[in-house]
Order: structure tokens, then sequence, then C-alpha cells
């Protein structure tokens, strides 16, 4: 038997799994991250606290596996994209913490970009570039908008903030490093013992960071252009079939069992990247929504980058040798904090009991839920917008709010779709889910009734761990092809739309939409 280790460092907690060669379960180890919040709007993660829960969760689900470290074939990464630090990989000095992609540090930055002369400039340049060429890539440009989500920004307020930061860049001391290519270079190096360590990081990790343009596939010549970024301070980017991964130093480990050890790290992907291939989404067309700390719908474009005009952006899903496969993604960012602010508020002792809550009334009495903790992403845009409940009256309740809270996550969700058919010229048959939230049935319901498509729950609820599993195995050897790998795939609940619900919750999310329009641009 066969033994993979599947490592998934998200926002929230560090998690480790050994699966066997038929991707059951055998063990596993889960431990919280500590998000740090120094100042309001700064999220930052201290590297050495995050680096001892991976050696512990490591360590820890081997052991529950009752398997020795030597039995592991191979092992696999994954990793939450676009939060990043700064440091000096030969003598382990930072400059910072991790920057995490929920930072809203540069929050002022990203409205200056926006409005600059600069960029106005730059986007209308693109659209005569399109214009006279018809290229997806200078229309996606003449689109162009900063994000706090992306790392430009946040990268460049620190660099112009951070004294020592600039002077270790001019002395060449300082490099950036993506979590993905700092968790490779600390299992590889055995935590710095073997400095000369390759600077890399998976293609899927850089796409996403708003330095890397996906339509040359490389990073984006504006980096240097406008804000003066070098990309020789970034990792090299590499497919997701790249070879020279290396190996788990024994070094990283305390206990003397993971000695003479020999495990080949074969596969580093993104969290997003790892669910689309935990849910399967291997052929064009197909969609997976991540409902976790935040919320993320990918829909398979193949092989061919698609501008986005909405909001969404186009991404590299994933690259395998010479084959690049795209996707088009929209996020909602709040779907985990909208969940713990309810418990913080009183509404519900346990997540577990949204669903139930929820379905004891039949509608929500007429309150509307806008769910803007960080402003509104695609379509509507506003980071601008007011979170808060309107249409409250003497007679709602506890359970009218909750519903309330609830169908607000899944309106959110309902545009993404839209969005996605619209830009894709195409239509969604199936909506795959994951995440934590995605076990809440009333949301999973009320979503396939709104959007009037099926909606398909995994057996599995661990779907980036899956696949962490099915890419590390896959270049592992354990598998040839992709389509050998769907007879894993297990279902458990389909909810199928209701037709004569449809046309009431279209009218909800009209309504809904009103109340948006009077939290817009509130701040």
């Amino acid at each position: 038997m066969q033994y993979i280790a599947a490592l998934d460092v998200g926002t929230t907690t560090v998690r480790c799994f050994v699966l066997n060669e038929n991707c059951e379960i055998k063990g596993s180890s889960v431990q919280l991250v500590e998000l740090l919040n120094p100042k309001p709007g700064y999220f930052e993660i201290e590297p050495e606290a995050l680096w001892s829960k991976i050696v512990a969760v490591i360590e820890d689900a081997v052991k529950v596996a009752q398997i020795r470290p030597d039995q592991l074939s191979c092992f696999g990464i994954s990793s939450q994209r676009c939060t990043f630090l700064t440091w000096n990989h030969l003598t382990q000095e930072y400059y910072q913490n991790f920057i995490t992609w929920k930072d809203l540090r540069a929050d002022f930055m990203v409205d200056e970009w926006n409005g600059s002369y600069t960029l106005k400039a730059l986007k209308g340049f693109s659209y005569v570039l399109y214009l006279l060429t018809r290229s997806s890539r200078f229309l996606a440009g003449s689109f162009l908008k900063m994000m706090n989500g992306q790392v430009t920004l946040r990268l460049l307020h620190e660099i112009q903030r951070n004294d020592r930061l600039r002077a270790k860049i001019k002395l060449k001391k300082a490099r950036i490093e993506l979590l993905d290519s700092w968790i490779l270079y600390k299992l590889r190096s055995g935590n710095g013992k073997e400095p000369n360590i390759e600077h890399i990081s998976d293609i899927t990790s850089c796409t996403a960071t708003g330095l890397f343009d996906p339509f040359i596939l490389n990073w984006s010549p504006i980096m240097k252009l406008i804000f003066g970024i070098e990309s020789t301070l970034l990792p090299k980017f590499v497919n997701n079939a790249y070879k020279s991964l290396g190996f788990v130093h024994p070094a990283c480990f305390t206990t003397v069992d993971w000695q003479n050890t020999h495990i080949p790290i074969t596969s580093s992907i993104s969290d997003q990247t790892a669910a689309i291939f935990g849910n399967q989404c291997f052929s064009k067309d197909d969609v997976k929504i991540t409902m976790g700390t935040g919320a993320f719908l990918n829909l398979i474009t193949g092989t061919n980058c698609q501008a986005s005009l909405k909001g969404m952006y186009p991404l590299v899903a994933w690259q395998f040798k010479n084959q690049t496969v795209y996707c088009v993604e929209g996020a909602v960012h709040d779907i985990g904090t909208i969940i713990s602010w309810g418990k913080h508020c009183g509404l519900y002792t346990d997540p577990i009991e949204t669903s139930s809550i929820a379905e004891s009334v039949k509608d929500s009495d007429g309150v509307f839920f806008i769910p803007a903790f960080s402003g509104l992403g695609a379509p509507l845009n506003d980071h601008k917008a007011a979170s808060g409940f309107i249409g409250i009256k003497p007679s709602t309740n506890r359970c009218h709010l909750v519903r309330a809270l609830l169908e607000s996550i899944v309106f959110r969700l309902v545009l993404l779709c839209e969005t996605a058919e619209q830009e894709s010229k195409r239509q969604i048959k199936v909506l795959r889910v994951d995440g934590g939230v995605s076990r809440n049935s009333f949301i999973c319901q009320f979503l396939a009734n709104a959007t009037g498509k099926q909606v398909e729950r995994p057996q599995c609820p661990e779907s980036s761990i899956m696949g962490v599993c099915f890419a590390a195995g896959f270049n592992y050897g354990l598998w040839k092809t992709l389509s050998e790998i769907r007879k894993f795939r297990k279902i458990d609940r389909l909810f199928d739309p209701c037709v004569e619900e449809y046309e009431a919750n279209r009218k909800l999310l009209n309504k809904w939409l009103k109340a948006v329009e009077r939290f817009g641009n509130w701040y």
C-alpha cells in the first residue's frame, strides 16, 4: 500500500492528511492559524509560529495514520494565494510578518491608483491596442483594476514604508516569498540548513497575485514599468508537473523516525486549484464553488485565456507540462466572517444550527442583509459598500435575521454564476460545491432554487485535501490520466432546483439588489 501526505495551509487552519492509494483518509491533524490584527484592517501571520504548526501537523498526521514516515510515497502541498512576506533567506531575517490576502493596509492606495491618470492612460492605451489587434489580452488591460486581494499594492505599500526592506533590496539581500514558495524552501532546506535551494513558486499561486500576466504566462512587464517592482525579487514560477520540487528534508522534524527519509514533493498547488482538482473539474465549462473563509467560483474556460469585463478575472487553473488550462474566477471574501459575526452577535450558538433555524420560517419576513464587511466584489464592484440589515419590523424575529443572513450569501453566489455565464457565453448546468459552509443544506438548496441549477455536494468535505492528493499521486505516477481519478469522487447529496421557487427567488433577488443600492458607496 502506498501513502500520500497532503498539507493544506489555509487562512484559518493548517491541516495535514495521510491518504492511501485509494484516496482513503488514514490519519489527519489540524491546528488553528493565529491571525494577527495589529491595526484595523491589518491581517498578518507570524511566520515561525506558522512553521511550528506545519511541522506539528505533518508529524501528528503520520502518527495518527499509524505508519512510519518512510512509508510515505510522496508529499503534496496546497496553500492560500496572495499571502506574502519579504526576508533574507540566508540569514532567516524577516522584514515583516506574512501579509495575508485579507489585509486592507493598502486600501487607500487601491483608491488612488484606480483613480490615477497613470492607470486611466494604461487602460485607454490598452483599448486602442485592442481595437487594432482584437487581442483578449489588451481587452483585459482596458478593464484593469487594482484590488486589495492582489499582492501588488500591499507589496508596494511595504516597499515604500519599510526603510529596512528598501535598504536590503538595494543590497540584494531581500526577496519576496509567496506562501507556497516559503513552505517549499523551508521543507526542502530543512528549515534553512541547506540554503542554496531553488526559489520557486507554483504557477497557480502566482497567477492571482496581480503581478502575473496569464495571457503571456509570465510576470507582467507593468510590474516594473509602473510600480518599479523587479521580477528578480520574485520566485521562478513552475508548472504543476515540475519534476524538481525536491524532497522533504529530515531536519525539519524533531523525531528520530524521520531521519534518513527521502520523501519526494510531487505537487505544490494553490488552494483554489486544489479545490478544482478535488471537485474533479477537469473539463471545459465545469464549475466549482468553494465556500470557506471566502467563497470562490471557478469556471473552467479551456486552453484559451479569456478577458473579463465585469470584475471576474482570468487565471491559470492548472498547467501540466505544455498544456495550460484557464478559468475565470469571482470571489466573495466575507463568507466566513459573516457566519462568525452572526455567532458573535448571538443569533446562534453554533453555525451548524443555522440551516434548521432558517428553515423554521417560510421567508425572511421582508428582511435583507447586505454582506459587505470587505465591500462587494464582482459584478457589483463596490468596495465602499456597508453591511447591515434592512426591512426589520416588529414581527421580525431571530429566525428571520438568520435566514436573511444565509440568503445574502446565496444572492452573492447567484450574481457570480450569472456573471460567469455572461462572460463565458456558456450555460452552467451543475454547481459543484465544497468547503465548510457547503455543509449547510439550506444554503445549497436555496442556491439550487435561485439559480435553477443542480448543486452537487461531495461526501468528503475536504476537497482541497483531495485535490492535493490527486495532483501529488498523479505526478508520482499512481494514476496515468486524470480520468482514472474520477472513480474516487463520491456524492453526498444532489440538490435539485424547485421550478416553482425559481421565479419567487428572482423577485427576491431583485428586491435584495434594491437594498444593496441603499448600502452602496457608504464609506
